[in-house]
C-alpha cells in the first residue's frame, strides 16, 4: 500500500478493512507521531513548525501557514491546508478520510475533525468508514469544536465554541450548539 493508493482508494469511497489496510494506518501513524513528537516537545520558530507540518502532511505547505503547536493527527497524510490558514494549539485532525481547509480559514483551540466511523454492527465494529470534511474559505471554528465525517462547511461560516458539526453549513451562518445548528446568517 502506498500514500497515492491509500488517497485513490479513499477518492473511490473504498472501505478501510483488512490487514494490510491496518498495518498501513499503523505505520503511517507512526510516521506521523515521530515527527509531532519532534513539533510538540520544544518550542519552533514559525518556519520550523511550517517545515514540520510539512512533513507530517507529505507536501511544502504555503508560507503563510501558522500554527501554535501541540498538533495531533493519526495520519497526516490525508490534510490539505490553504494559504493563510491558522491552527491553535491542541486541535487534533483524524484525516484519513481527508481533511480540506481552504485559504483563511481559523481554527480555535483544541477544535476536532473526525472522518472515521466504525462501522455500527459489532460483528464488523473494526472495519472504518471515511467521509472528507471540506472547509471553504474563511471558514473560523470556534474552540473546542468537533466536526464529524462528511460534513462541509461554506465560505465564510463560523461554527461556535463547543459546537457538534453534524451536517453540512451553509455559506455565511453562524451555527452553534449539540448537535449544531443554525444561529443566525452574518
Amino acid at each position: 500500500m502506498t500514500t497515492e493508493r491509500f488517497q485513490e482508494m479513499i477518492k473511490e469511497g473504498l472501505p478501510l478493512e483488512g490487514a494490510e489496510m491496518i498495518e498501513f494506518m499503523r505505520e503511517q501513524s507512526d510516521r506521523s507521531r515521530r515527527v509531532q513528537m519532534r513539533l510538540n516537545t520544544e518550542y519552533h520558530t514559525p518556519e520550523e513548525v511550517r517545515q514540520l507540518m510539512s512533513e507530517i502532511v507529505g507536501y511544502e505547505v504555503d508560507e503563510t501557514f501558522r500554527m501554535f503547536p501541540p498538533f495531533y493527527t493519526d495520519f497526516g497524510r490525508n490534510t490539505h491546508l490553504g494559504k493563510n490558514v491558522f491552527i491553535n494549539s491542541c486541535c487534533q485532525f483524524q484525516d484519513q478520510g481527508g481533511v480540506y481547509i481552504g485559504d483563511g480559514c481559523l481554527i480555535g483551540h483544541s477544535v476536532v475533525m473526525a472522518t472515521l466511523n466504525h462501522d455500527f454492527d459489532p460483528e464488523k465494529r473494526q472495519n472504518l468508514t471515511h467521509a472528507p470534511i471540506r472547509l471553504g474559505v474563511n471558514v473560523w471554528v470556534g474552540a473546542h469544536a468537533t466536526i464529524l465525517a462528511g460534513v462541509t462547511i461554506g465560505d465564510g461560516a463560523i461554527i461556535a465554541a463547543g459546537a457538534v458539526v453534524t451536517k453540512d453549513v451553509p455559506s455565511r451562518e453562524i451555527w452553534g450548539g449539540v448537535p449544531a445548528k443554525k444561529l443566525r446568517a452574518i
